[in-house]
């Protein structure tokens, strides 16, 4: 069985961690002191794995992502990679 995928959520210039925060509370249901952990993870490291599960689900986890104008993309959980080649979110 393949490894399962991840939703990752880059850090930008854009939006505020408030903001970043409020989008993990709101879209994936998570408690006001997990989303603020993740938010300081994309803070601090660049980057947060924010969920995880089959490939059809974490795409649309990464349109929301998208949708909500943050920058995110999708990988293998056993892959490491930098940052994402053009990955953006809605302008």
């Amino acid at each position: 069985m393949a490894d399962p995928w991840v939703t990752i959520v880059w850090n930008d210039p854009v939006n505020l961690m408030s903001y970043v925060s409020y989008v993990f509370e709101s879209y994936f249901g998570y408690s006001q002191a997990k989303a603020r952990k993740l938010m300081l993870q994309v803070h601090h490291d660049g980057r947060a794995v924010v969920s995880s599960g089959g490939r059809e689900r974490m795409e649309v986890d990464v349109q929301a992502m998208h949708g909500f104008g943050l920058w995110a993309t999708l990988q293998q959980s056993g892959k490491q990679s930098g940052a994402p080649d053009g990955a953006r979110g809605a302008a």
